[in-house]
C-alpha cells in the first residue's frame, strides 16, 4: 500500500483529468515570483529548523579551467557528511525517506545514505526567468494533460495546480538549449554481476529553450536527441534519435540505425511501458530521468509538499577515473553519493479508466527549486512496491543551473538495476552548453552518416 505521508503545505490535491483547460495563474499569484517566491516558483524562504536555507539567487560563479572538461567541478568537497543513514537507523529519519529509500534499506544491510549540508543551488539565465513570468500567465494545459499551449522558454507553470502541470514543469525543466555529453549505461544482475550495455555520445537539444525565440520552422518539439553508440562492441556503430512534442497526443518519433542491416527503421512505439533498447530492454521508456514522454495514461494528483532527503550536488560522483569506482554489487557506492534535505513537490500517478500501464501506480518527488523528478517509487498490479528510482543532478554554473546527471533504476523485487549517464571513464567531454546543432541533424537521415561498419 502507497504510504501516506504529511506533508508540509496546505493541500492541492487536483485532478489533471479534466478535460477542459485549465486556467493560467491569477495575477496575485504570479505578482509572488521573485518576490516571496524564486522566479521557478519555489519557496524563497529556508524552513523553521534552519536545515534549508533561503534561496539566494543559486550557484553561478564558475570555477576556474571548467571549460572542455569532462570531470565538472565539486565545489562543495571540502564538506563532510552531517550524518548518515543506515539500514540500523533509517527509522529515525522515515518521515524524510520515500518508500523506495526505505526498502533499499530493508534489502540490502550495507546501503547507507550520507546526508551533507543543503545548497540551494539551483539558477537559470536571466531570460528563462522573464520566460517563466509570461508563462505563468499565459500557459494552460489542455486535454486530459496532453498539450501544453502558451508557454516557451521557461518552465510553463510555476504556480503549478495539477499533478500533470507539476510533470510538465519536470519535462520542460531548465536544462539549457543544447549540451552533449556521454552517456555509459550498465545493467547489474540481482547477484551482482555488471554489464556495460551501451557507451555512447548525446547530443541533446530543446528547440523549446532557444534564446532568441522559436525559429521559423518551430514545430513545438522540447527535447530532440542524437545518440550514437561507441560500444559495447555489439553496439558499437548504432544510433538513435528521437524528438518529443509539446503536444503528447503526437507520438513521440524515433529512429534507430542498425549496423547489421545498414538501414535506418522507424520504431513504431517509443514511450510509455515499451523496453527501451538503450538498456537492453531491463527498463521502459517512461522510466528513463525517473518519468518522459507522454502523461495520458495516468490519472494525476498534485499532493502537495514536504522535506525529503534527495540526491543532490553530485558533481563529485564522476570524479572518479573508473566506473567501477563509484559502483557497488548491488547499488552505487554511498561513499560517492551526496544526500540533502530539500522541499518537494508530492505527484501521484494511478492509470486511467480504460487505459493499461505495467506499473499502475507511481509516486514523484519533483525538487521545488528545479522542478526536476529527482526520486520515484512505482507499485505492480497486485500493489507490491515494484521499482524505485534515483536521478542525481550537477551544479553547472557555466550554464547557470542544475542539470540531471547518473539515473538510477532499481527492481526491488529482483534486485537487478540500472543506472546510465556515466561519465566516469568516458574518453570525451562534457559540453554544457554546447553551440546550438542543426535541426537536421535530429532526423533519420542524419543517422545515416554514423553508419561505420
Amino acid at each position: 500500500m502507497i504510504k501516506r505521508y504529511a506533508l508540509i503545505a496546505a493541500l492541492v490535491a487536483v485532478s489533471a483529468g479534466a478535460n477542459t483547460a485549465l486556467a493560467a495563474a491569477s495575477a496575485d499569484e504570479v505578482a509572488k515570483l521573485g518576490t516571496t517566491l524564486t522566479p521557478f516558483g519555489a519557496e524563497k524562504s529556508g524552513n523553521k529548523e534552519g536545515t534549508i536555507p533561503a534561496w539566494t539567487g543559486g550557484e553561478t560563479k564558475v570555477p576556474a579551467g571548467l571549460k572542455g572538461n569532462a570531470k565538472r567541478a565539486d565545489i562543495f568537497a571540502s564538506e563532510k557528511p552531517l550524518f548518515s543513514i543506515t539500514a540500523q537507523n533509517y527509522a529515525k529519519y522515515e518521515d524524510k525517506l520515500t518508500d523506495g529509500q526505505i526498502a533499499l534499506f530493508k534489502k540490502f544491510p550495507d546501503y547507507r545514505m550520507d546526508v551533507y549540508p543543503t545548497h540551494r543551488t539551483a539558477a537559470a539565465p536571466q531570460w528563462v526567468y522573464d520566460n517563466t513570468l509570461k508563462n505563468a500567465k499565459n500557459a494552460t494545459l489542455t486535454e486530459e494533460g496532453s498539450s501544453v499551449k502558451g508557454a516557451y522558454g521557461g518552465i510553463p507553470f510555476p504556480i503549478a495546480k495539477s499533478g500533470a502541470e507539476a510533470m510538465w514543469n519536470h519535462l520542460l525543466r531548465w536544462r539549457g538549449t543544447s549540451a552533449q555529453f556521454p552517456n555509459r549505461a550498465y545493467v547489474t544482475s540481482s547477484d551482482g554481476k555488471r554489464y556495460l550495455v551501451t557507451d555512447a555520445i548525446l547530443r541533446a537539444q530543446s528547440p523549446y529553450y532557444m534564446k532568441d525565440g522559436p525559429k521559423s520552422d518551430y514545430r513545438d518539439e522540447y527535447d530532440i536527441l542524437h545518440m550514437k553508440a561507441l560500444g559495447p562492441p555489439q553496439m558499437a556503430g548504432q544510433a538513435i534519435a528521437s524528438r518529443d512534442s509539446l503536444d503528447l497526443k503526437t507520438p513521440s518519433s524515433l529512429w534507430l540505425y542498425l549496423t547489421g542491416q545498414r538501414r535506418v527503421r522507424k520504431l513504431p512505439v517509443s514511450s510509455y511501458d515499451t523496453p527501451a533498447p538503450i538498456v537492453s530492454g531491463v527498463s521502459n521508456n517512461d522510466e528513463f530521468y525517473v518519468f518522459r514522454g507522454a502523461l495520458d495514461r495516468y490519472d494525476w494528483t498534485l499532493a502537495g509538499k514536504k522535506e525529503v532527503f534527495i540526491p543532490y550536488n553530485n558533481n563529485g560522483f564522476s570524479l572518479p577515473a573508473k566506473d567501477e569506482d563509484v559502483l557497488m554489487s548491488n547499488f552505487a557506492n554511498p561513499n560517492n553519493v551526496r544526500w540533502e534535505l530539500h522541499r518537494v513537490w508530492v505527484v501521484d500517478a494511478s492509470v486511467g479508466a480504460g487505459k493499461r500501464h505495467v506499473m499502475p501506480k507511481r509516486r514523484f518527488y519533483l525538487d521545488e527549486d528545479t522542478w526536476t523528478a529527482q526520486l520515484s517509487d512505482g507499485w505492480d498490479a497486485s500493489g507490491k512496491l515494484w521499482k524505485t528510482f534515483v536521478m542525481m543532478n550537477y551544479v553547472a554554473p557555466d550554464l547557470p543551473g542544475v542539470v540531471t546527471g547518473p539515473f538510477v533504476a532499481t527492481n526491488l523485487q529482483t534486485g537487478d538495476w540500472v543506472i546510465i549517464n556515466m561519465a566516469n571513464q568516458a574518453s570525451y567531454t562534457i559540453d554544457l552548453p554546447a553551440k546550438p546543432w542543426p535541426d537536421s541533424d535530429f532526423t533519420g537521415d542524419a543517422l545515416m552518416l554514423d553508419g561505420v561498419r
